[in-house]
């Protein structure tokens, strides 16, 4: 993961609903279905296939599977079939089961060669920690040089970081160890994780690297917020007076999350990203804003996803990208609170649209399936012909999962 806004890799978003979603969403059944063996074999070894429509097809079918049939044969297809990125993908659908079984097949995980099972392994201890696992997390750090797997590795540290014991005081003073120390990227990871886990520990450290001039100070800003102490307003303060212009979105982010003037703040951010919309040149600041916004967002503040659809849903590009990511990253980090928003919002459809091409934009798919599985089993759980039934199955269909 980056800053406040989840991983992106992908630059052109597809707008709208894909072909037949609409109709899909409709058939959606009403509960898990009985498939025989042979169609769910079929399915999991369709999750490796080239065309896309093949692969969505595919996870749907094992999604709406009878748990008691989708769980062993996922487990079965993790352990031991010969394409790794099946292996991967059935791994990331299992996750979505909630079985206990699980935590086993993530353990070995932890020691597959392969990095998307690894990734997705350290993504799950994040939101299911195992403290027996933390010397595995600790001695991994040294060792764990993947791009994309070591910021997950991070994350799940993190979220162990607060225990008790040797431990716990191992994994703080290995993560401040490691915001200060190589890679930009990989140090954005450490920042952005002591700032969602509210790592008071670490705000010494945070406080040295924001007052350096560079990249970081975007990530450092947030994360002093997000921890919420009022010792940061004094490098805050100084970053307003001294920090690039393209910066000050984050930093109006980071008060109003230490909730200081944090309306006037939020106006900044809404006043900024209508005028990078309006004014051609400034996509920095349409990120920065957008982002900003986002992360205001995910500490409970509901009008700042309204300021994000009110702009997004009437926009193009280039600033719609940015906005529908923020959406998108919102919906993963505080789902219940998108779904009341969605239930209620005067344009219901733009509004899913938009969040949805953020989804397709979005590479974090352990992430994106804990959101499926939330609303599937909302879904299920609903009566027919409620409100929440019917914002369900929109979304299922415009996600197309």
């Amino acid at each position: 993961m980056t800053r406040g806004v989840l991983a992106c890799t992908l630059c052109v978003v597809i707008q709208g609903a894909l072909p037949g979603a609409g109709v899909r969403a409709q058939q959606e059944p009403s509960q898990p279905q009985a498939v025989s063996a042979a169609e769910l074999r079929a399915a999991i070894d369709s999750l490796g296939k080239l065309d896309f429509d093949t692969r969505t097809n595919a996870s749907r079918t094992i999604r709406r599977s009878l748990a008691a049939q989708a769980v062993p044969a996922l487990i079965q297809t993790v352990s031991d079939h010969p394409d790794g990125y099946v292996r991967y993908r059935a791994l990331v659908l299992l996750t979505g089961f909630n079985d206990p079984r699980t935590r086993d097949v993530i353990r070995e995980a932890l020691a597959s060669p392969n990095d998307r099972l690894r990734t997705v392994a350290y993504s799950f201890l994040e939101h299911n920690p195992d403290r027996s696992l933390v010397p595995d997390l600790l001695a991994a750090v040294d060792k764990e040089l993947g791009e994309f797997v070591r910021p997950s590795l991070v994350r799940a540290l993190a979220a162990q970081a607060a225990n008790p014991g040797a431990d716990g005081a191992r994994a703080r003073q290995l993560l401040v160890r490691e915001a200060g120390r190589g890679q930009d990227f990989f140090r954005t990871a450490v920042i952005e994780a002591l700032g969602d886990f509210k790592a008071q520990y670490a705000f010494d450290a945070l406080t040295a690297i924001a007052r350096l001039d560079g990249p970081l100070q975007n990530d450092t800003a947030i994360a002093l917020g997000k921890i919420g102490d009022k010792r940061a307003m004094s490098v805050l303060a100084d970053l307003q007076r001294t920090a690039p212009k393209e910066t000050q979105p984050y930093v109006a982010a980071a008060i109003c999350l230490l909730d200081v003037n944090c309306e006037t703040h939020e106006n900044f951010l809404v006043e900024t990203l209508k005028f990078a919309d309006n004014t051609p040149g400034y996509q920095p600041y349409l990120r920065a804003a957008a982002a900003g916004l986002a992360d205001v967002a995910i500490a409970g503040h509901t009008e700042a996803v309204d300021a994000l659809f009110t702009a997004g849903i009437p926009s193009r590009d280039p600033t719609r990208a940015p906005v529908s990511l923020a959406l998108a990253t919102i919906a993963l980090r505080r789902t219940p609170l998108m779904m009341t928003i969605l239930e209620k919002h005067p344009n219901r459809d733009g509004a899913i649209a938009l969040m949805a091409e953020g989804f397709d934009i979005l590479e974090e798919d352990y992430e994106k399936e804990r959101f499926f599985a939330f609303v599937r089993h909302a879904y299920w759980d609903s009566p027919e012909g409620s409100p929440v039934r019917a914002l369900m199955r929109t979304l299922i269909g415009k996600l197309d999962f």
